[in-house]
């Protein structure tokens, strides 16, 4: 199977979860254009990265278990989400977006392949507390619109403070049936008082 991001769930609210995720590396491409095409304007250099368009040599396989290379090339599973930053509006407006390629646990950006295409970039991106609505169906930018206002207003019944600008993740790739494809908005949130979100504080 896809290896998972990790996570641990430290609460769940009602209409979402609040969660602990340990740093990660991710493989970014910054794009301009529309967020719902962000992500192919993004795709062939992440692609190309995976699949071997880097110093080393090495493939990460988008899907597990079909993970293939040739000669002394390192294997490694892709990781999913597929993760998407930037404004969302919901009206399809040309903007920055940045789209990213989660990479398997245990890399760092020094020990990650580089990048042969200067438009990648590997990033360490610190562990977070962070809140997570998940929903099926089209990922597209009104949908992600929705999600992403009623998480805001969700946090703040809740007594928590964003920080920082959420993360749009799409888990399916685009041959999977709309309907059933799982999709996130993760937001991170202000650390609250010691121990207060362990204890359900």
């Amino acid at each position: 199977m896809t290896e998972q991001q990790p996570y641990t769930v430290v609460r769940s609210y009602p209409h979402f979860e609040l969660r602990r995720y340990p740093a990660y590396v991710v493989a970014e491409v910054q794009v301009r254009a529309e967020f719902d095409r962000a992500g192919n304007a993004a795709f062939r250099s992440l692609f190309n990265y995976i699949s071997g368009s880097n110093v080393a040599g090495r493939k990460l396989a988008m899907t597990a278990p079909v993970i293939q290379g040739s000669g002394a090339s390192t294997q490694l599973a892709m990781t999913v989400p597929v993760l998407q930053r930037g404004p969302v509006t919901g009206n399809g407006v040309t903007d920055e977006f940045a789209v990213a390629f989660v990479l398997p646990a245990g890399l760092s950006a020094a020990s990650a392949p580089v990048p042969m295409d200067p438009k990648v970039q590997i990033r360490d991106v610190p562990g977070s507390l962070a809140a997570a609505v998940r929903f099926s169906g089209n990922g597209s930018e009104a949908a992600f619109a929705k999600r992403t206002e009623g998480l805001l207003a969700a946090l703040a019944l809740a007594g928590l403070t964003a920080v920082g600008e959420p993360r749009f993740a799409r888990f399916d790739p685009p041959f999977k049936p709309w309907f059933l494809r799982h999709n996130e908005v993760v937001q991170d949130v202000a650390e609250t008082v010691a121990g207060a979100e362990a204890s359900g504080g």
